[in-house]
Order: structure tokens, then C-alpha cells, then sequence
């Protein structure tokens, strides 16, 4: 294990496709290609990120830790792109614990046409995971080693395979002659709450963890008649004809029947040097909870003087390194060196560049001031600018930001508009920037958040200089609410029965949740507010009726909400932000905005809130109240009204109750007025 990495590794098996290749390439035989298949930005940050395991037509692939990337990056004699976002970055930091995180988009480049090399030396690195392989001609079950790989065509990487070279076919079925079939991944897998994932040792499990007494090496099957009926398997040993089902690894009591975890992290190709004390869980490949990512987002806004400071010295920092102090009293030396950099200082005066470098040269903090930093900070901190922004007042009926991109336009009220909706803008123009700072398995992050070992991570050193980033580009409609109508329905709400089945819902949730550290933390602190609630319903109904006229699918159409009361120093917010956006263009097309006309979006919200007050799973929707021992957290809110798909709700639909929204049957907590 080196110094610079925290987990116990053999640098001498280093995922390096292109070198691979190469290799290949100087034996003058027909080679196999490094590249087996393709995806979009957009799935390989929320889907199939490091850690992650992605589905190709013949087997499956494992993005690896950031650190095997630098080898891609490596290859271009240019400083890899980075992405500007200021204050997203600065959060990277602080929840990385490394002052020197930078985003960078995904190594890709464009083709000047299809069979143009442009871009080949760039690419995503991965490893085939599982390693343990099935022949579907004869069942055989064994590694990597066991089969012949193939991937010679160089335009179609839907035919890479792996084969079983002298296959005879499955006992029974007569004499056969040996002939090539795939192999398909061995689809169980060994799970752990703290992130760690390992293979599933099929010849310990069918020998019950002793070796075969006929064979050093037995040669194993995996007999599998009920294909995507769980573990529906049995491995049978052929050297001495034992057996053992997979569905004994299934349960609470199958779980006993598994091996301790070794703390294997496979996209680092590393393990845990002390090991890991969990009990593991069996795994599917294709299992909803086997990658969750931890990602942080913003919609960029124009920078304030503060920031664009903030931002100077930081890129002065990162250019100088250690010259900053070593000439530190040569102004001229300094700026030869930042020109160097590309980093413009000429507009600067004598004293502003001495400002600058006395900004770049402050100390960082110390790792116990970012973990007070970290427990203190508040990810709504990561909305207040985006809020104070939409709310500003600006001159003329259009704005235009050219370096974020953002461009607002007013609206004015339709006639019919509901009075609860003061301020309407069309966000012609936006861009967003996600960053990938983790992720988690068998549980989402938001319920581990408490404990951060959880939290895999995606290098293997503990001070990583950067990170996979993406900018999505689109537009959306920015609706505000009355605050006051809003603070006195919310004083309402809070003294409701309905809000106290949530309140016990919520700590039922929690304490069940987060076991582990529920006595240290009060639940409340994580409970969102009646008026999250309420803009968070809201916002829903409104992406299922825009949906129908836009030209955008609901589950291209996303929200972001602002909704929290006042607190020291951070003003009210109650209002949303319905856009859509893409990551592999230059934006979207515009049907969203022009549903911000006037006539339109009244249209829009009066035909919303009127599906709103009716339910195909009435009444037993329109009264749902979680009871004890019951913790789901929502109300009167299912898949026929209210609730939404994974890619538009930033809550996984909890926090939902149409009863907020308008006075259902036996309720009058509705906050909008009823409506002819």
C-alpha cells in the first residue's frame, strides 16, 4: 500500500485499456478493441457512476475510481477541461475533506464524422464485473480465465463476447461436437452496507466452506431453469457431484449463512486494510439497490463580486502551487507565470494582485475546522443565491447573463392566474451543474447521511484533486408564492391532527432509518416543513399537466424546490423551478417557456389543481393518514395523483399530501382558495 492511498492495492494491475490495446496492436495479430460500448452523461452520473455496475448486450462492466481515469487524461498532452461553478465546487470540497477538488466533464470528444478517430484516446476505464462467468450451452460457471474474450469489430461493440471455446452442450442432451458459446455473468453477488461489494464465492457455498474432496480445482455449474425468478440457481459441484441452492442465501436466515465482508471495494481494485466487520447480503446485478450515487447541484447564477474574488484566487492558487511562495515579493514573475496558466491578471493594479495573492495564500483549514464546517452546513445553503437571484428585480421585460447563461424573462399574471402565485418568470436559459461526491449501497444516501463511512468513495486516495462533473443545459418556469399567505397557512398546518400523524410517521421513519445514530440526532431536524409539503405537491401536479402539452415527457421534466422559514441570517422562501434540461446538447427546444404565457399557465395550474381534487383511489388516497405502526411519509398522495418518476422528484416522492393543496373530504387544510 502506497502512502498516497488509504486501501491496500497492487498498483501492478492497473486498469489501463489504451495501454492494453497497444500492447496488443505490437503482437501484429487481429486485436481486440478497448472500447465495448457507449452512454450518455447524464446515466453514467446517476446510473452507472464508478462503483456501478452497467449492462452491455453480452456482459456486464464496472466504471473504476477516478484514480485509473488520470491515465485517459494522461494521454492529451493539454490540462484536462474543467468546469466553472464556483460555489458547487467549494461544497465538493468541504464534503471530500480536499481544498484542491476541481470538476471535470467526462472524457469525451467529439467525431468530425463516424469513422474519424477524433476522441478514441478518451473514454470512461472499466473492468469486467463479476468476474465469474456462465456458458449458456453447457452451464459451466467459472472466472474470466475460463473463456475466450473476442471484440474485433470496430464499429460494433454490441458484438464484444465472452465464449466457452469447447463447449458439448448440458448432460443428456447426446453426444455434441465442441463448438463456441457466451458466457453470460454469474448474477449473484455479495453486498455490504458500508459500500464494499465482492464476488460471490460459488465453490466455498456448494462446499459448504471447506475445499472439494475430489478436486484441487472443481469444475462447477450453475444449473439455472427459472432464469429471473431470484435465486432461483443451484450450483452443483461436477468434480464430486455435490449441490446447493442459491435460495438458502435468501432472508434473514439465509444471511447467516454468508461470509463476513472482506471490505473489497472492486471499481478501486482495492480493499479495506483493517478489513470490514459487516455481515454481507446476497446481491443481484441488476439490483434497483445496488448504486445509489451522492451527488450536489446547482443552477448557476451570475457571480457576485465576492465570488468572482473568491474564484481569482482560487485558480491563482492551483496555477502557482509552490511558486506562489517562492516568489511571492516578484509581482512581474507572478504574473509571467499566471499568462503561463492562463489565468488573466492583466486588468489587475499592483495593489489588487497583492490582494489576490494574499487571498491565495491564506491557510486551509484544518481537518477538525472542516468537519466542524460539514456537521454545520445546510444543504438548502446551496439554494439561498438561487433564490435571491429569481427574486431580484431587473430592468427591462429580458436579461441575459452571457457568462452563466442565464437568461429570465417576466411575466405578467393572467386574469385567472390563483392570487397565491405572485411572481412568474420564464427561465429561458439555464445551466446546471451536477457533481458526482460518492455513493452508497442497499440504502440511499439521505438515510445513511449521518453515517459518513458509508459514503464509498471514488479514489483511492483520501485527497482527491478532482471529480466527474456534467452541465446540463435547458429552461423552466419559475413560480413564487404569497410568503404571508404562506406563513399563516403554515402556523395552521402545525397545529393540525393530520401534521402530528406525520410528525410520529417521520420519527417512526427515522429512528427505524437510522438506527445507528437516531439517539444522537433529533428528528425533527430532518423533517421538512408544511410548506416543502405543500410547494413540493404542487410542483408535482404541475410537471403532470405541463407534461401533456409541452413536447417534454414528465420524467424529462424535473423540479427544484425553495421552501424553508426564516433562520438566522436567510431569509423565507416559498416557490419552484419546473425545467428541463439536457447534457449532451446545446439546450432544449422551448415548449416548456411558452407554456409561461399569461393565458397558458393559468390555464396549466387551474386544470392541475382540478385532477388534484379527485383520485381514481379515492377515498381511500384523499384519507391517507400514516398510523402507528405505519412510517411512510406522505398523505394523500399515490402513483394515479401525485406522485412522479425517479429523474423529476429530488425527495424519491416522500413528502407529499394533495390535502395541503386544496380542502379534500373530511380536511381544510387546502392552502389555495377553492376555485370556480
Amino acid at each position: 500500500m502506497s502512502d498516497e492511498n488509504r486501501f491496500l492495492y497492487d498498483i501492478a494491475h492497473a486498469v489501463d485499456p489504451l495501454g492494453d490495446l497497444e500492447e496488443e496492436a505490437e503482437k501484429a495479430a487481429k486485436h481486440n478493441r478497448a472500447k465495448v460500448g457507449s452512454a450518455r452523461p447524464t446515466s453514467l452520473l446517476y446510473t452507472y457512476g464508478p462503483g456501478a455496475i452497467m449492462d452491455l448486450p453480452q456482459f456486464t462492466i464496472m466504471p473504476t475510481g477516478l484514480d485509473d481515469w488520470d491515465r485517459i487524461w494522461a494521454r492529451r498532452d493539454s490540462t484536462p477541461p474543467q468546469i466553472h461553478a464556483p460555489r458547487l465546487r467549494d461544497v465538493v470540497r468541504m464534503t471530500l475533506r480536499s481544498p484542491d477538488v476541481q470538476l471535470r466533464p467526462y472524457p469525451w470528444q467529439p467525431k468530425k464524422h463516424t469513422r474519424s478517430a477524433e476522441g478514441n484516446d478518451l473514454g470512461v476505464p472499466a473492468r469486467v464485473f463479476p468476474q465469474w462467468l456462465r456458458c449458456t450451452g453447457c452451464d459451466l460457471l467459472g472466472l474470466l480465465s475460463q473463456f475466450d474474450y473476442r471484440n474485433t469489430h470496430p464499429y460494433r461493440t454490441d458484438l464484444a463476447v465472452f465464449e466457452h471455446a469447447k463447449c458439448t452442450g448440458r448432460v443428456g442432451s447426446g453426444a455434441r461436437k465442441a463448438a463456441r458459446r457466451t458466457a453470460i455473468p454469474a448474477r449473484y453477488l455479495l453486498a455490504c452496507p458500508d459500500g464494499h461489494l465482492d464476488e460471490f464465492p460459488y465453490d466455498l457455498w456448494v462446499h459448504r466452506g471447506r475445499p472439494c474432496a475430489k478436486a484441487e480445482l472443481p469444475t462447477l455449474k450453475m444449473v439455472d431453469r427459472l432464469a429471473g425468478k431470484g435465486a432461483s440457481a443451484v450450483i452443483h459441484c461436477a468434480s464430486c457431484d455435490l449441490r446447493r441452492p442459491m435460495n438458502e442465501a435468501q432472508g434473514e436466515v439465509g444471511r447467516g449463512k454468508l461470509p463476513q465482508c472482506r471490505g473489497r471495494h472492486p471499481h478501486l481494485d482495492a480493499f479495506e486494510p483493517k478489513g470490514c466487520t459487516n455481515q454481507t447480503r446476497l446481491m443481484l446485478v441488476g439490483a434497483s439497490n445496488l448504486w445509489f450515487p451522492a451527488t450536489w447541484s446547482i443552477i448557476v447564477m451570475p457571480d457576485s463580486p465576492q465570488e468572482k474574488a473568491d474564484d481569482l484566487a482560487d485558480r491563482v492558487r492551483t496555477v502557482l502551487g509552490d511558486n506562489l511562495a517562492m516568489f511571492r515579493d516578484q509581482p512581474a514573475v507572478i504574473r509571467a507565470l499566471l499568462a503561463t496558466g492562463k489565468v488573466d491578471v492583466t486588468k489587475l493594479s499592483e495593489q489588487e494582485l497583492e490582494d489576490v495573492l494574499q487571498a491565495a495564500a491564506a491557510p486551509t483549514d484544518t481537518p477538525e475546522q472542516q468537519e466542524q464546517k460539514l456537521r454545520d452546513w445546510d444543504p438548502v445553503d446551496l439554494l439561498v443565491p438561487e433564490w435571491q437571484h429569481l427574486l431580484r428585480e431587473f430592468h427591462g421585460h429580458r436579461t441575459e447573463e452571457p457568462k452563466s447563461g442565464l437568461t429570465l424573462a417576466k411575466r405578467e399574471r393572467g386574469p385567472e392566474l390563483r392570487p397565491e402565485i405572485t411572481r412568474v418568470l420564464a427561465v429561458e436559459r439555464l445551466r446546471k451543474v451536477n457533481a458526482l461526491v460518492g455513493f452508497t449501497r442497499i440504502d440511499d444516501m439521505d438515510r445513511v447521511g449521518d453515517l459518513p463511512r458509508r459514503l464509498a468513495p471514488l479514489t483511492r486516495t483520501s485527497r482527491p484533486g478532482w471529480t466527474v462533473a456534467t452541465e446540463d443545459r435547458g429552461e423552466g418556469i419559475f413560480l413564487q408564492l404569497d410568503e404571508n399567505k404562506v406563513a399563516a397557512w403554515e402556523k395552521h398546518v402545525e397545529d393540525s391532527v393530520v401534521w402530528t400523524h406525520h410528525r410520529e410517521a417521520h420519527r417512526r421513519n427515522f429512528e427505524r432509518r437510522f438506527s445507528e445514530t437516531a439517539d444522537k440526532v433529533d428528528h425533527l431536524t430532518r423533517l421538512k416543513p408544511p410548506r416543502y409539503w405543500l410547494v413540493h405537491t404542487f410542483a408535482h401536479i404541475l410537471i403532470r399537466e405541463l407534461a401533456l402539452t409541452c413536447g417534454y415527457a414528465a420524467a424529462s421534466l424535473s423540479e427544484r424546490l425553495y421552501a424553508w422559514p426564516a433562520a438566522d441570517g436567510r431569509e423565507p422562501s416559498a416557490g419552484l423551478l419546473i425545467c428541463t434540461t439536457a447534457s449532451d446538447s446545446d439546450g432544449t427546444l422551448g415548449g416548456l417557456v411558452q407554456l409561461s404565457d399569461p393565458t397558458r399557465l393559468q390555464q396549466v395550474v387551474n386544470s392541475a389543481l382540478r385532477k388534484a381534487a379527485r383520485c381514481s383511489s379515492d377515498p381511500i388516497c384523499a384519507m391517507r393518514t400514516p398510523q402507528d405502526p405505519e412510517d411512510f411519509l406522505h398523505g394523500a398522495a399515490c402513483h394515479c395523483c401525485v406522485m412522479a418518476s425517479e429523474t423529476s422528484c429530488e425527495r424519491a416522492n416522500r413528502f407529499l399530501d394533495r390535502r395541503f393543496l386544496l380542502n379534500l373530504p373530511g380536511s381544510a387544510l387546502g392552502f389555495f382558495e377553492p376555485h370556480e
